[in-house]
């Protein structure tokens, strides 16, 4: 049984594994945020980092089952990387083209039946599926935040990975997408995998912003961009010289700092505005769910990131 005595965990030959993978991953809230959640609803799970080079993220996804892992949650920069070495992923993770979350189940191959009657099974079949729980994470904290989507001008700033779950998720939500980015030709990529769920995706270049801003009412402006990350905190997707339209609310995906530049603009000019710590814990919970079959105390979760 796994036990928290203030800073300290008890460990033994019955716990089970969980993790995250990334390069970095010692800056991760994670395993604080989980292995709170995990003590909270008694089980016997313990939560680590793993930093794992970019050179070898193939040997270190394939020997999860091996070293007795359930799951992973995966980060920057392998995000993509691990799909193809996963032998399952699920539909939203193949739409949006990225994996954050890997299940590892295992199945047994040779049950036999010992003489006092119990089984003893000698042989298992591994098999690690992959999801994506960004996406559901970023609407459940619109949902907290009381921000309505549907029919609703939705402003993506970045078009990597991050972008994906978040146009994914306002695809979904019946939102009107435009996405703008530095490189034009990932924005176009992005645009493209989602015409499948949002009909007409509008890609645009960072030059065009101005004018598009022009034609948005009361948008729903999301940064997924790094702009305004520690250690460059003085930095923001938004233009100084471009008022942000009335009735817009900003969500900044970036967390640390807290309070971004891109967030003091948006306060400035008397605008609501969110940072992602909502979506990191709404995601984390549902990897949560998955890897254990519990309901986590999100509140709790959410107490171990602020």
């Amino acid at each position: 049984m796994i036990t928290h005595h203030a800073s300290r965990i008890t460990i033994n030959g019955r716990t089970q594994l969980l993790g995250i993978i990334g390069w970095p991953v010692a800056h991760s809230f994670s395993p604080a945020m989980h292995n709170a959640a995990l003590a909270d609803r008694g089980l016997d799970y313990v939560y680590v980092p793993l930093p794992v080079h970019p050179d070898v993220v193939n040997t270190a996804v394939s020997a999860l089952p091996a070293l007795g892992f359930r799951g992973v949650n995966v980060t920057v920069p392998h995000k993509q990387a691990v799909m193809p070495l996963l032998d399952e992923l699920e539909d939203a993770a193949q739409a949006i083209g990225a994996v954050n979350t890997v299940v590892v189940s295992r199945n047994p191959l040779s049950v036999t039946r010992k003489t006092d009657h119990r089984l003893r099974i000698t042989d298992y079949e591994s098999r690690m599926k992959g999801y994506n729980t960004d996406w559901a994470g970023f609407l459940a904290d619109l949902v907290e935040l009381e921000v309505e989507v549907n029919g609703r001008d939705c402003l993506i700033l970045g078009a990597g990975g991050s972008a994906r779950a978040v146009a994914y998720a306002l695809a979904k939500s019946g939102g009107r997408l435009q996405v703008v980015a530095r490189r034009p030709e990932q924005a176009g990529e992005l645009a493209a995998a989602l015409r499948p769920y949002a009909g007409d995706v509008a890609a645009r270049p960072t030059a065009d912003l101005a004018a598009l801003v022009a034609t948005l009412t009361a948008p729903l402006i999301v940064n997924t961009t790094p702009l305004g990350m520690t250690p460059h905190p003085e930095a923001s997707p938004w233009p100084d010289d471009l008022p942000l339209p009335p009735g817009a609310f900003v969500y900044d995906l970036v967390y640390n700092p807290r309070e971004t530049t891109f967030m003091r603009q948006a306060q400035a000019a008397g605008l609501p505005a969110a940072n992602g710590l909502g979506m990191l814990v709404h995601q984390g919970a549902r990897a949560f769910e998955l890897w254990t079959g519990h309901t986590p105390n999100v509140a709790l979760m959410r107490t171990m990131v602020v």
